[in-house]
């Protein structure tokens, strides 16, 4: 269980830093706020993934699925910071 977290932790660091490479205009903060982006980003693609058909109940979205979650968080993100701001 706890090599399970160690490897969401380092995999949402890598499809949140991935995310914010490719976006690299006013991301938010440091290293937690990455590795949350890069969780969120796959729990985002896992269930629109499995909403549109994409994938099956109980599977997940895969490392590019996980990172096209992650840009779309980051892309909402700046349209409601723009809104509000």
């Amino acid at each position: 269980m706890e090599m399970e977290i160690v490897w969401m932790i380092l995999i949402g660091l890598a499809v949140g830093t991935i995310a914010k490479f490719i976006l690299p205009e006013d991301n938010p903060g440091g290293i937690t706020k990455t590795i949350l982006l890069g969780i969120a980003g796959s729990l985002f693609a896992t269930y629109v993934g499995q909403n549109m058909g994409w994938y099956a109940r109980g599977e997940s979205a895969g490392f590019l699925g996980a990172v096209a979650g992650a840009l779309s968080l980051l892309m909402i993100f700046r349209i409601v910071g723009k809104i509000t701001g």
